[in-house]
């Protein structure tokens, strides 16, 4: 890989108009041709303040949920939408496939898609010619190459256009989510293939959702979060940070927050084994908790407490100072405490922690946070249900 970037993205922004509310008909289009029909049309940005480079042979893997700006970002880059502020520069030959059947016509066969797809990109039609039986080969549909694409199922479609965009020799390539369509042989083959433009010295973007596969053929990832860059850099940190993400936005409708706020849980911080923070931990490996508090006042003998739900916010277990008989003294200011949970007993999945202050004698409730605190646990442990329990067989003499 060069130090040579071939693509520069400077403060770019991509905004929309979007009508306030309701939905176009064909009346609705008539009346705003005639000036006839109002109504307010609200600024979205669907990408903001996005800045990155991609140098020479490397390969960007692009990542966020639904809605984060990914397959706009793309299309930006591709030249199929245009900029609404800031800069982007290219270098070289773009292929892209960045929808299923994008630049097909569905009426013309799959050979008369592949001179057209050529011609849109500016490539010669001996250049073309002397390209088509391998793409055809690559493509793998055979005698269905002098058929209307129109009859093609969604992963011919993908074969064939991912087979057109590769073999053209492009010095970018970019890929949309669309590989996910085809089959697991189909996958591989585009795997080895990207491989193959990895050691040729071609730039690629790849968007997915499989995680495992963009984190391995990524030498970095971009992040993308409501249309912002959240972070660009090592492919295992940014796929960890968006887990981590994820969990916390699909928590939220199962928060809560109440109480006096004479007490209240200020932070809360995991570690694991190795002291890292972190909130993705292993089976049967320890589990560090330190939660900082802030009193208003002098209150003496508080209570915490801890409990951890499913994510569907089923409680799965439930712990406190008073029932492990550990005394907190008088809190008054800001402070800390250490929980330490010994062995992660819970199966793979995603684990939402509350935290608790309340007075010892139960009748006053601090402060209350549920379900605030997701942690992600990976198991290789076999064993029915949510958590396991440590137990012995043994055959009975008679």
């Amino acid at each position: 890989m060069g130090n040579e970037n071939t693509i520069e993205v400077k403060g770019m922004g991509k905004k929309f108009r979007l009508r306030a509310g309701g939905t176009r008909t064909l009346k609705s289009s008539v009346l705003d041709a005639l000036g006839i029909r109002s109504g307010k049309k609200e600024d979205f940005w669907a990408l903001k303040d996005v800045n990155f480079s991609v140098g020479k042979g490397e390969t960007l893997g692009i990542i966020g949920a639904n809605g984060a700006g990914k397959s706009t970002l793309l299309s930006l880059l591709a030249g199929t939408k245009t900029a609404t502020e800031g800069s982007i520069k290219t270098t070289g030959i773009i292929s892209s496939l960045l929808e299923l059947g994008a630049g097909f016509h569905p009426d013309l066969t799959g050979r008369e898609n592949v001179f057209l797809c050529g011609a849109l990109m500016g490539i010669p039609k001996a250049k073309m010619t002397a390209q088509y039986d391998a793409i055809v080969e690559f493509s793998g549909i055979g005698s269905f190459i002098d058929q209307p694409v129109k009859h093609y199922s969604s992963g011919m479609y993908v074969r064939l256009g991912f087979a057109v965009a590769v073999e053209l020799d492009p010095d970018i390539l970019l890929i949309d989510e669309v590989l996910a369509v085809g089959d697991s042989d189909f996958q591989r083959k585009c795997i080895a293939k990207m491989e193959e433009f990895r050691e040729k010295g071609k730039t690629m973007l790849i968007i997915s959702h499989d995680l495992k596969t963009i984190q391995s053929v990524s030498d970095q990832i971009l992040l993308l979060d409501e249309g912002k860059v959240v972070g660009i850099g090592d492919p295992e940190e940014l796929v960890e940070r968006y887990e981590s993400i994820t969990r916390k936005k699909n928590a939220k409708s199962l928060q809560r927050e109440w109480g006096t706020g004479e007490a209240k849980i200020a932070g809360v911080e995991f570690f694991d084994k190795d002291g890292n923070v972190t909130d993705k931990f292993m089976w049967g490996d320890p589990l560090d908790v330190r939660i900082d508090y802030e009193s208003s006042k002098k209150l003496d003998n508080p209570v915490f407490g801890f409990a951890i739900s499913d994510e569907e916010g089923h409680l799965i277990y439930g712990n406190n100072t008073q029932l492990e008989e550990f005394q907190v003294g008088s809190i008054d200011g800001k402070g800390s405490l250490k929980l330490r949970l010994n062995e992660i007993a819970m199966a793979t999945g995603t684990y939402l922690f509350s935290f608790s202050i309340h007075s010892e004698d139960h009748k006053t409730n601090y402060h209350r946070v549920d379900n605030l605190f997701p942690i992600a646990v990976e198991s290789t442990k076999e064993f029915e249900g949510c958590c396991h329990m440590p137990c012995k067989w043994g055959n009975i003499k008679t």
